[in-house]
C-alpha cells in the first residue's frame, strides 16, 4: 500500500516531469551511451568539411552493404543504396519491401558548419607577414575565431582538371595557423566597442608565415613579396598549385583541435562542428540499424543550412522530389501518395540551457542537459518567423514512437521568445508535402569553434532515429 496521499498519487499521475539519462538508464545503457560516442567523436575528427563528412559517411555505408547509385539507376526492394551529390550532400535509403505508398521515413541532418572560407585571392604579404583573406560562412561571432589554433581543409581543382586534398593542421608535427588580437594594453579603443563590432569580416585574416624565400645560394630572393613566394612555392611542392589556382578551389578555415572529452567525468564532448554532425551521425548509424525494417527509410546529410540551404547541395535543391519520383517509378507508386504518407524527423540541433546565460533562456521549454533528445516543436524567430511548426497529430505520433521504444527525450525552444531565433531545414521538406518536426541534440556553445554535447543526449538521439526507421 502506498503511502503517498491521492493528492500526491494525481501529481504523478498528471504532471510532466523531465528526467535525465542518469535517473533512468541502467549501468549497461550508460555504458553503451561512452561506446556509442567514441564511434561518433572518430567519425566527427575526420569530417570537418562538408565534403570530408560525405567521404566518411559514404565509407560508413559500404563497410554496411550500401552501394553508389545515381538517378536514373533500377531500384528494388531490399537494395540499401546511397547517392554522393556532387562531393557535397549524401542520400542513403534503404529500400523496405513494403509498399512505396506507405511513404518514406526521412532523417534529414545537414553537415556543414559555421567556419572560415578563403577568398578566391586569398594570399598576400603585409609588413613580414604572409596572410589569407577569408569570408566568414555561417552564423559565427567574430572574436572566438582569433588566438585559436587553426587548420586549413579543402580542395583546389586545377586548371587540368585535378582536384587535390588539401588538409593542414591536424595531424601531429603538423604547423597551425591563427588570426592575431590585440594584446590588452592597446586595445583601449577596442573595448569601448560593442562586442559585434570589436571585430570585422575583413579583418579575420589568417596568419601564414614569415620567412622569406632564400636563393640557392643562402641570399634572400631580391624578388617583391618575399613571403607570399615563400608561401605559395611550399603549397606548390606539395600539392602542384599555383596562386590562380585558387580560383577554383573550396578551402575553409577550421578550429585545429579534435574532439575531446570535457569534464572530470568525461559525460560531455566538445569539439567543432557539433552542429549538426552530432544529428547527422545518428541518422546514419540509426538507417545502417534499420536493415530489417519493411519500410522504405532515407538518411539525408545536407549542405548549406547555415546560410540558408541553398544551391544544388542545400534541401532547397529539388534532389530530394527528384529521388522520391524514382522510388516512386522503380517500384510501382504515386509519388505524390508517397510524399504525402511520408515523414521526416529534421534532424537539427537545438539550444541546451546554460547555467551560465539564464537571463536568455526559457527553462520550463528549453532542452537540460543529459535529457535526452529535443523535439522542437517549431523554431523560428519572433512570431514564429521562418518556422515549419509541426502539427499535434505528427508530434503525437513521434511521441509514442519514442515512448514505445525507451527513447528520453524532452520538448526544447531556441531561446526567449523575441530573444533571437533560427530555422532548419523542417519547413524545405514539408514543402514537399511531407510530414515534418525537428529533433535534435542539445548543444553549449552553439556555433562557436568548441562546441558542447551530452554523450547520453547523442546516444538518446540515435535510438529515436532507429525506432522511427524501424
Amino acid at each position: 500500500m502506498s503511502d503517498k496521499t491521492r493528492g500526491q498519487i494525481l501529481k504523478d499521475e498528471l504532471f510532466y516531469k523531465k528526467q535525465s539519462a542518469f535517473e533512468t538508464k541502467t549501468a549497461e545503457e550508460l555504458a553503451s551511451a561512452m561506446d556509442y560516442a567514441s564511434g561518433y567523436m572518430k567519425w566527427l575528427d575526420s569530417s570537418k568539411t562538408e565534403r570530408e563528412a560525405v567521404k566518411a559517411s559514404a565509407a560508413l555505408l559500404e563497410a554496411a552493404g550500401y552501394r553508389p547509385y545515381k538517378v536514373g539507376d533500377p531500384i528494388r526492394a531490399g537494395d540499401r543504396l546511397y547517392l554522393n551529390n556532387r562531393g557535397k550532400s549524401l542520400f542513403a535509403i534503404h529500400v523496405g519491401t513494403e509498399s512505396i505508398e506507405n511513404g518514406v521515413r526521412i532523417c534529414a541532418a545537414h553537415i556543414d558548419s559555421p567556419r572560415l572560407d578563403l577568398k578566391q585571392h586569398p594570399l598576400y604579404e603585409n609588413e613580414g607577414i604572409a596572410y589569407f583573406k577569408t569570408h566568414y560562412y555561417g552564423g559565427i561571432r567574430k572574436y572566438q575565431w582569433v588566438t585559436i589554433p587553426l587548420a586549413l581543409h579543402g580542395v583546389v581543382t586545377k586548371a587540368d582538371g585535378e582536384t587535390v586534398e588539401i588538409r593542414i593542421g591536424d595531424e601531429a608535427g603538423d604547423p597551425v595557423l591563427c588570426i592575431s588580437d590585440l594584446l590588452p594594453h592597446l586595445a583601449k579603443d577596442q573595448n569601448g566597442r560593442a562586442l559585434g563590432q570589436a571585430f570585422t569580416g575583413e579583418g579575420l585574416n589568417v596568419m601564414l608565415g614569415s620567412a622569406p624565400f632564400f636563393e640557392e645560394d643562402g641570399k634572400m630572393t631580391p624578388a617583391d613579396e618575399k613571403i607570399k613566394l615563400n608561401i605559395m612555392i611550399l603549397l606548390n611542392e606539395k600539392y602542384g598549385i599555383t596562386e590562380a589556382d585558387f580560383m577554383s578551389a573550396e578551402l575553409s578555415i577550421v578550429p585545429a583541435q579534435n574532439a575531446v572529452d570535457v569534464g572530470l567525468d568525461r559525460w560531455l564532448i566538445g569539439g567543432y562542428g557539433h552542429d549538426d554532425r552530432v544529428c547527422s551521425y545518428p541518422a546514419l548509424t540509426s538507417l545502417i540499424e534499420a536493415e530489417d525494417s519493411p519500410r522504405t527509410c532515407m538518411a539525408v546529410l545536407a549542405d548549406k543550412e547555415e546560410i540558408g540551404s541553398v544551391g544544388i547541395s542545400g534541401m532547397q535543391c529539388v534532389l530530394l522530389a527528384d529521388l522520391i519520383d524514382e522510388l516512386a517509378k522503380e517500384l510501382g507508386g504515386n509519388p505524390n501518395v508517397v510524399r504525402s504518407n511520408s515523414k521526416c524527423l529534421s534532424a537539427d540541433v537545438t539550444a541546451c540551457f546554460d547555467p551560465n546565460y539564464p537571463e536568455v533562456y526559457e527553462k520550463r521549454n528549453s532542452s537540460l542537459l543529459h535529457c535526452g533528445v529535443g523535439l522542437s516543436k517549431y523554431t523560428g524567430s519572433g512570431g514564429k518567423g521562418g518556422t515549419n511548426d509541426a502539427s499535434a497529430e505528427l508530434v503525437a505520433c513521434v511521441r509514442k514512437i519514442f515512448d514505445d521504444a525507451g527513447v528520453i527525450w524532452q520538448t526544447a525552444e531556441l531561446g526567449r521568445v523575441d530573444q533571437g531565433g533560427g530555422g532548419t531545414v523542417a519547413m524545405y521538406i514539408a514543402d514537399h508535402n511531407i510530414e515534418t518536426v525537428d529533433i535534435g541534440v542539445p548543444v553549449i556553445s552553439m556555433h562557436a569553434p568548441f562546441e558542447i554535447i551530452s554523450k547520453s543526449d547523442l546516444y538518446e538521439a540515435h535510438k529515436a532515429f532507429a525506432a522511427f526507421c524501424k
